[in-house]
């Protein structure tokens, strides 16, 4: 399909939701809580897993509906926006990636707006935007273009185009150099290898450069964060021709002691001129990381927050490494808990985790792994600090969860000024949508922060921590399926954790409903589903077990015994990837034919009472209903001969022998066959030769004495 502009309405200017679109008034008129989106940036030498992470969350409103989607490739798409004049058709056939996408409805009923946040089919993720700002006086003489790029595209022509990130920074650098940009922004675009910062300064200048491993960042809509880059260094810095020529030619460009350009003081805006949101947030992500600012860099003002701040930097050294998962999910709903700028004891003070947040993402990028599966993005589908952040293969995936809700929804559950109304959020919202879930849950939680946001978040962490663990066996799984499996497991497992969240956060939030129904707030509120002591979901989420089967940790072993001893029982040893429990059932194997035992327990007990040979197996079946086989083994039984008497006259016995007779005929002659037989025979012949021998001797002393 071929995209240009619409005839409808005009754009809702969602400058005035992430920043501004030009110039130090309208910022120094805003809101104090307002421009409040906010990049995170964690590289892997503070992790605890080795990942790098990048991410960002969006503001706008309170209740404003996001959606989840693939776009399939098309041939020489053309690009236009409904911001501005922007227009750019690709000559080849664009790449399939996942968006992050506001409603029509927003857009004129335009469904190309504002993909966000996504993966392409290489690899390629992109986090667009963050919204800066620029000084009045750059604005003068290079101002924003009608004609250039702006956030309504740069996310699609990214990731619809580019197979790596310094591809990215390349086109968004040329598009901005032919047509301009529209807005002053700052675009994280990673692959497998690499993480880069675009920031667009001007109308026309641009700087785009590595993201660095030895440094975290947290940036709340500044355009003024002092960074430091080699504008030389070709490898990991790409920058616009004008960039120090432009201000140095009309004596705008500041430099640093050193002498190298301070490029965010040259086109930011003062620090003076910063509103106490933007610097709140700021702190609180400084305290967040364990990196506070040293005492008198920053003032702050009851009532207000952060009302001086001096020459804050992009960059900075965290306090401690080791960050997990889940840590640096909840960076983007932090609200400067226990610190000088906490926003639960001062609702004037800006946050993080703010009541207008309507997305967030984190992408994981893992080093060493092909560009299918290095990155796993987190997606959070709604405001951060009560939801939930599911785990999706994005550039594999081909198939979206219905449970995501689609760009032809009903958006109306909203509201109709998209404020944080409570009976919006008590009515019944359209079937079957996680966002709309997650939004509701946010407006009762937010809104009744005393008695429901502390029993809420537990239950919701509990939740969030098992999809992080599982996530490791999923993960595992899918490391080892060859690469022409991995995109049926990567469908696979988005349908079952986001089915499962949604089943889970739908129970909760009509247990909020009814709480806030029955009125009583005099005890917190409590899911049901959480367990006795309050640490752990009483019924575990079962992502992992609806992609990976059992695993079977010990197997049966054959055996020989004989007829009627004494047999030890059969045994297997099994875990489920989730750690919920198993099922076993035991099975008999006669060639091809299988029939069960009936012993449906680990341990099967072993019978010597016949002899033979008998083959047994265990299945073993996980809550999911997958199921995995034991080794197949066999229990040999022997027959043993009944001892033999040796007394057969002694009353009671049995003759051995029962065909021939149980004693010796009469007569004193013995028998044949009679083993007695032989030996009287023997002694008869022995008799025999002795009277022979007597009778010559005799014989000889006879003719002796005859000759005498």
């Amino acid at each position: 399909m071929r995209i240009s502009i619409g005839n409808g309405g005009p754009s809702r200017l969602r400058r005035a939701a992430c920043g501004i679109m030009a110039g130090a008034v309208l910022f120094t008129a805003a809101p104090l809580s307002a421009f409040a989106c906010t990049q995170v940036w964690v590289p892997g030498q503070f992790t605890a897993n080795g990942d790098r992470y990048v991410g960002r969350s969006e503001d706008y409103a309170s209740r404003h509906l996001k959606i989840f989607g693939i776009e399939e490739p098309q041939a020489n798409t053309h690009y236009t926006s409904e911001e501005s004049g922007f227009d750019w058709t690709s000559d080849k056939t664009s790449y399939r990636y996942t968006y992050v996408r506001d409603h029509p409805s927003d857009w004129s009923g335009r469904s190309d707006a504002y993909s966000e946040a996504g993966i392409n089919e290489h690899g390629v993720s992109c986090s667009a935007t963050l919204t800066t700002n620029m000084n009045a006086e750059m604005e003068k003489i290079d101002p924003l273009s009608e004609t250039g790029i702006g956030e309504y595209n740069y996310a699609s022509v990214i990731l619809g185009e580019c197979k790596t990130a310094r591809e990215g920074v390349e086109l968004l650098g040329r598009l901005i150099d032919e047509q301009g940009a529209s807005g002053n922004d700052q675009i994280t675009i990673s692959d497998p290898e690499e993480t880069w910062l675009f920031c667009a300064l001007s109308g026309h200048q641009w700087v785009g450069f590595k993201m660095p491993e030895d440094q975290v960042s947290v940036n709340p809509n500044m355009g003024n964060l002092r960074f430091k880059v080699d504008l030389d260094d070709a490898e990991n810095c790409l920058h616009s021709k004008g960039i120090l020529s432009v201000p140095e030619e009309a004596g705008l460009l500041k430099t640093y002691e050193d002498g190298t350009p301070d490029i965010a003081s040259t086109y930011g805006v003062s620090d003076a001129k910063h509103s106490s949101g933007t610097t709140t947030r700021y702190v609180q992500g400084r305290h967040y990381f364990e990196a506070p600012l040293p005492e008198g860099s920053y003032e702050v003002t009851p009532g207000k927050g952060v009302t001086r701040l001096d020459e804050p930097t992009q960059f900075f050294t965290p306090g401690r490494s080791g960050w997990t998962t889940n840590e640096i999910l909840r960076s983007l709903a932090a609200r400067g808990e226990g610190t000088d700028v906490d926003a639960n004891k001062d609702a004037a003070f800006g946050a993080i985790g703010n009541n207008r947040t309507v997305e967030s993402h984190m992408f994981q990028i893992r080093d060493g792994l092909s560009s299918d599966i290095a990155t796993v993005q987190w997606e959070c589908l709604s405001r951060t600090e009560f939801s939930i952040y599911v785990p999706l293969y994005s550039a594999l995936l081909t198939q979206v969860s219905p449970y995501f809700s689609d760009l032809s929804c009903d958006e109306t559950h909203q509201g109709p000024t998209q404020k944080d109304d409570v009976e919006w959020a008590m009515q019944e919202e359209p079937e079957n949508s996680l966002p709309f879930v997650l939004m509701d849950i946010n407006t009762l939680a937010y809104n009744h922060r005393d008695s429901m946001a502390v029993g809420v978040r537990a239950y919701l962490d509990a939740m969030q921590a098992q999809i992080i663990a599982q996530q490791d066996a999923v993960d595992a799984l899918m490391q080892a399926t060859p690469a022409e499996g991995r995109t049926e497991l990567a469908n696979k497992a988005q349908m079952a954790v986001v089915e499962q969240v949604y089943l889970k956060c739908n129970a909760l939030l009509d247990e909020m409903r009814a709480y806030i129904k029955a009125g009583d707030f005099t005890q917190p509120f409590a899911a049901s589903d959480m367990n006795a002591d309050g640490t752990d979901l009483a019924t575990p989420v079962v992502y992992a077990d609806a992609v990976v089967a059992p695993s079977i940790t010990q197997q049966p072993v054959s055996a020989t015994y004989k007829q009627g001893a004494a047999a030890s029982d059969l045994t297997v040893t099994a875990s489920s990837a989730s750690g919920s429990a198993l099922s076993y059932e035991w099975f008999v194997k006669t060639g091809d034919t299988v029939t069960s035992t009936g012993v449906k327990t680990a341990n099967m007990p072993v019978s010597t009472e016949k002899a033979g040979e008998t083959t047994y197996f265990c299945r073993v079946t996980n809550a999911a209903g997958l199921s995995v086989d034991s080794d197949a083994v066999t229990v040999v039984v022997t027959a043993v001969k009944p001892p033999v008497d040796p007394d057969p006259d002694k009353p009671g016995t049995t003759d051995p022998t029962p065909s021939k007779p149980s004693h010796k005929p009469g007569g004193s002659l013995p028998q044949t066959g009679d083993p007695l037989s032989m030996l009287a025979m023997a002694g008869m012949a022995l008799t025999g030769a002795g009277a022979t021998v007597c009778g010559a001797r005799t014989m000889r002393r006879n003719r002796r004495s005859k000759v005498q």
